[in-house]
C-alpha cells in the first residue's frame, strides 16, 4: 500500500465508524428525532456514546493525518519511513476504534498515542 492508499483506507474506517454510530443513535433516539431539527437536546449512552466520541476523535486525527500525507506526496518526499509511519497510524487507529467502542481505556490510550506519534513523524519527514 502507498501512503495515499492508507489515507483512503482510513477514510473508509471513519465512514464505517459514522455508520455504526448512526445505527446506534437510531436505536436509542429514534429516526424521527434524528430527522428533526434536534432543538430538544438528547444524548446517547453506552457504546453508541463511545462511538460518537471515537468518531469525533477520528475526524480530528484525519484532519491532522491527511495534510501530512498530502504534503509528503506533493513534495515527492515519500519514503520507507513515511510508509512505515502511515502504516503505524492506520494500525493504531484500527485498534483504537473497537477498543474505544468496547470501553477499554488503557489500550485505547496506547493506540491513540501510537497514531499521534506516527502523525508527528510524518510532519517531521515532510520538513
Amino acid at each position: 500500500m502507498t501512503e495515499t492508499t492508507i489515507l483512503a483506507v482510513y477514510g473508509l474506517l471513519v465512514l464505517l465508524t459514522l455508520l455504526l454510530q448512526v445505527l446506534g443513535a437510531t436505536r436509542q433516539l429514534s429516526m424521527g428525532y434524528l430527522m428533526s431539527s434536534r432543538d430538544e437536546g438528547r444524548s446517547t449512552t453506552g457504546m453508541t456514546a463511545r462511538l460518537e466520541r471515537a468518531l469525533d476523535n477520528s475526524v480530528v486525527a484525519m484532519a491532522l493525518f491527511a495534510p501530512a500525507i498530502l504534503v509528503l506526496v506533493a513534495l515527492d518526499r515519500t519514503s520507507n519511513a513515511s510508509l512505515l509511519a502511515a502504516n503505524v497510524f492506520l494500525i493504531a487507529r484500527i485498534i483504537y476504534l473497537p477498543v474505544y467502542a468496547l470501553g477499554i481505556p488503557a489500550i485505547r490510550t496506547l493506540a491513540w498515542l501510537a497514531g499521534f506519534a506516527a502523525t508527528a513523524v510524518l510532519y517531521v519527514l515532510a520538513l
